[in-house]
């Protein structure tokens, strides 16, 4: 018989979450998975005591991860279904899932309980011979490694370019700046932009996972183009593969990126459940 029970400490599914990082057919994006991730909820699926799967659910009631081990006896086309139709009393209701067409378990299941889908984001990855091919040449921005001093300009500057939640960002930026991870544009004392070229400690170590904003009043001049072509220099003399994600309607982003040679090949899909 198998139990689901929330766990408290994600510590636990070290195996199992570099099992599921193993089946992906390209590398996961970082900000969904070591961003979004770890501040949802987990819940384990044991079999006599042994945890042998594992789910995540958001704050929003979408599943962002599901995976069951082939040593389970449950099938987990049965054991999703039960999940995405609300029957688990522990799990509760679930609006739908996120999931990338890199993760082709997890989104085959999904598509056998969905109502409906759209795509939320492309995913891109670094590829040499295109920039080689097209003759891209860009150039770099002078980024500056953020300092710890100053962690409020760069929270206010993300408030207000992009309005995500202040207190998060306090966290989410003192962490990659602690890490050499946050970089900045800085124009004659002002913020105009921020970099991030994020490492993985543990899975996809390999690769590094890109990210920018750009003032708003700034966007449209090529900034975007400067600060990507910084960051892709920055990862490859680490001897790492760039990949990054943008959402569907970032056209302009989505032009930066592929100036400084990176393709996409899958994309985040968002999936509605039936409640009904």
């Amino acid at each position: 018989m198998l139990d689901i029970k929330k766990i408290e400490s994600i510590s636990e599914l070290g195996e199992l979450k570099a099992a599921y990082f193993a089946e992906a057919t390209a590398p996961l994006d970082g900000m969904w998975h070591f961003g979004f991730v770890p501040m949802s909820d987990h819940f384990g699926f044991y079999e006599d005591n042994l945890l042998v799967g594992y789910c995540v659910v958001n704050s929003e009631n979408y599943l962002l991860q599901f995976y069951l081990s082939p040593i389970a006896t449950a099938q987990a086309s049965e054991l999703f279904t039960l999940i995405a139709q609300g029957n688990s009393s522990e799990i509760g209701t679930l609006s739908g899932a996120f999931v990338s067409t890199a993760e082709t378990q997890y989104m085959a299941l999904t598509l056998d309980n969905s109502l409906s889908f759209n795509v939320n984001a492309k995913m891109y990855r670094f590829d040499q011979a295109l920039k080689t091919q097209e003759h891209k040449t860009n150039e770099a921005l002078p980024m500056q490694l953020a300092a710890p001093e100053q962690l409020n300009d760069y929270v206010d500057f993300a408030v207000n370019a992009i309005g995500a939640p202040k207190e998060w960002l306090s966290g989410y930026f003192a962490n990659l700046i602690q890490r050499d991870e946050l970089w900045g544009y800085w124009v004659e004392g002002q913020l105009i932009a921020t970099g991030e070229c994020r490492f993985f400690d543990d899975i996809q170590k390999e690769f590094a996972d890109l990210g920018m904003i750009v003032a708003e009043s700034e966007r449209g001049k090529g900034i975007a183009t400067g600060v990507l072509e910084h960051l892709v220099q920055h990862a490859l003399s680490k001897q790492l593969t760039p990949i990054c994600s943008t959402e569907m309607s970032n056209i302009g982003a989505q032009r930066a990126i592929s100036r400084v040679g990176m393709r996409s090949q899958n994309r985040i899909i968002k999936f509605e459940f039936d409640q009904s």
